[in-house]
C-alpha cells in the first residue's frame, strides 16, 4: 500500500462493551474480547486506526474531559499491549438536543477527520454497531460495516433492510478487511 490507509470506527459497543448507564471511568472502559487484536491485525495490514464516537455523557456532566482522556489513555495503552495502536480519537462532546453537526448520524466528525488528514472517505471503512453509525458512514460517503457486538444484534432486527456487510465482531470485520485486494 503506497498511500495511507485508515479504518474508522465507533467506540462502545465495538472496541469496548457498551453500557446503558454510559461508561463514565477507566474502570468501566472494559474490551470485547477480540476487539484490541482486531486493532492489531489491521495495523499490520499498514491500516491506521481513528475511533469516532459520540460522548453525550460530557454534555450531561456525568464526566469530564479529563476522565475522558483517561479512558482513552486506557484503551490506547491496552490496544498496545496487543500489539495495535489507535492514531486519534474524534469525539462529539454535545448531547442530542444541542443538534450539532459532529453528533452522529451526521457525518460531521468523519468530515473533520478527512479534511485533518487530507483523505478521501469512499476508500474507507466505518465500522459501527448502531444504525447512527451506519448512516453517519453513508452521510459521509465512506464504507459502512456493522457488527453485532453492542447495539448490532438490535440494529439489524429493527432494520432488516440494512445493505451494508455484518460481522459477528471486530475481529470478523478486520479479517474481512485485510483479505480485499
Amino acid at each position: 500500500m503506497t498511500a495511507t490507509q485508515y479504518v474508522l470506527m465507533d467506540r462502545d459497543g465495538v472496541i469496548n462493551h457498551d453500557s446503558d448507564d454510559y461508561i463514565k471511568s477507566p474502570e468501566e472502559w472494559q474490551p470485547i474480547e477480540g476487539s484490541l487484536e482486531a486493532i492489531a491485525l489491521l495495523n499490520r495490514f499498514n491500516y491506521k486506526i481513528v475511533v469516532i464516537t459520540n460522548q453525550a455523557s460530557l454534555a450531561r456532566g456525568l464526566f469530564d474531559k479529563n476522565t475522558l482522556e483517561k479512558i482513552h489513555q486506557k484503551m490506547h495503552l491496552m490496544a498496545a499491549e496487543k500489539g495495535g495502536k489507535i492514531e486519534a480519537v474524534y469525539y462529539c462532546p454535545h448531547a442530542p438536543e444541542n443538534h450539532c453537526d459532529c453528533r452522529k448520524p451526521k457525518p460531521g466528525l468523519l468530515r473533520s477527520f478527512a479534511a485533518d488528514n487530507q483523505v478521501e472517505l469512499k476508500d474507507l471503512y466505518f465500522i459501527g454497531d448502531s444504525l447512527r453509525d451506519i448512516q453517519a458512514a453513508q452521510a459521509a460517503g465512506a464504507n459502512p460495516i456493522l457488527v453485532k457486538t453492542g447495539n448490532g444484534k438490535k440494529t439489524l432486527n429493527e432494520n432488516p433492510d440494512l445493505r451494508v456487510p455484518v460481522f459477528e465482531n471486530l475481529y470478523e470485520a478486520a479479517k474481512y478487511i485485510t483479505s480485499q485486494p
